[in-house]
């Protein structure tokens, strides 16, 4: 019977600590273990939940040998056949990285649910609690499938969600696409499903993480050269994305310096800096990352440079 709820611990404010239980903002991130965070939430105790480490960061330290492992371990639990699904506690900052990540390489069945919190786990109205409860309910529900997030009664895609605002509770969304479910009294509603995907699978990311290329992302601004690009090609970098004003709009020099770079052999996307929205049309000779934000697109062409 598959009952069994793993929690993946990888740090994060979730697991942060104040001296004082007014600080929302000055403490330190990733100092209490998932065993901890699960024990400070009285309405899982009855429940079946196997605990298990996998880092103490904060997730702006957040590294390809961390990602390696959390897709081996989530894999390997989600593989078993009494546990039912999967939680990982994590950061913030780079929340939406790891999700686009795990969704690509594993593409699960079983709900992988990642969880957050803005505020530390000391503070007067911590917010972890309530979502690290949310999301052991949602890996619970037959209905879930996929990577998802579960934060401030809200559940987003994997493939969708990114951080949207430095401070607020509901510091998530998914872009142009709204959330797959709310939470409402401890019950799921759900909205539609997530988006499915072909899993490119663990062989893709079995190289040693200190020898996966290097993916770089450049920005297009008020007066924006190629000179960046060019320092980055001069370094060896293996792919560039530029996250391009509007519809990735770049500006003459800075094209420029993308089109040399890829005709002598770099990778290069196209995205936008813009929060939300695609870009589309013809209007450059460099490949489009179409919907995806600038982060996943480098994850995307990290995935490609894999292979």
């Amino acid at each position: 019977m598959q009952s069994k709820i793993v929690i993946l611990g990888t740090g994060g404010t979730i697991a942060g600590t104040a001296a004082s239980a007014t600080d929302a903002l000055a403490y330190t991130a990733a100092q209490l273990r998932v065993a901890q965070l699960v024990a400070g939430v009285p309405a899982l105790a009855a429940l079946p939940i196997e605990c298990e480490q996998l880092a103490q960061l904060d997730s702006k330290d957040m590294d390809f040998a961390t990602w390696q492992r959390l897709a081996q371990r989530a894999a390997f639990h989600l593989a078993r056949t009494e546990v039912a699904g999967v939680v990982v506690t994590h950061g913030t900052d780079t929340l939406e990285e790891s999700a686009y990540f795990l969704h690509r390489v594993l593409a699960p069945a079983k709900p992988l649910v990642l969880t957050a919190a803005m505020r530390p786990a000391t503070s007067l109205q911590a917010d972890g609690p309530q979502n690290l409860f949310d999301a052991v309910g949602l890996a619970r529900d037959a209905r879930a499938s996929g990577v998802l997030v579960a934060m401030a009664g809200r559940v987003w895609a994997g493939a969708e969600v990114r951080k949207v605002h430095t401070q607020r509770l509901d510091a998530v969304d998914g872009g142009d696409a709204g959330p797959l479910a709310a939470v409402e009294d401890g019950a799921l509603r759900w909205w539609r499903a997530a988006p499915t995907g072909d899993a490119l699978g663990l062989a893709r990311i079995a190289r040693d993480p200190a020898r996966w290329p290097r993916v770089e992302i450049v920005l297009n601004h008020v007066g924006a050269g190629g000179e960046i690009v060019e320092a980055l090609v001069a370094q060896g970098v293996a792919g560039i994305v530029v996250a391009g004003t509007g519809n990735g709009t770049l500006s003459v020099p800075l094209e420029a310096a993308l089109q040399r770079a890829q005709a002598a052999g770099l990778r290069v996307l196209r995205s936008t800096r813009c929060a939300a929205g695609p870009v589309i049309g013809a209007d450059s000779s460099l490949p489009s990352a179409a919907a995806l934000s600038a982060v996943q697109a480098r994850i995307e062409l990290l995935l490609q440079l894999l292979a």
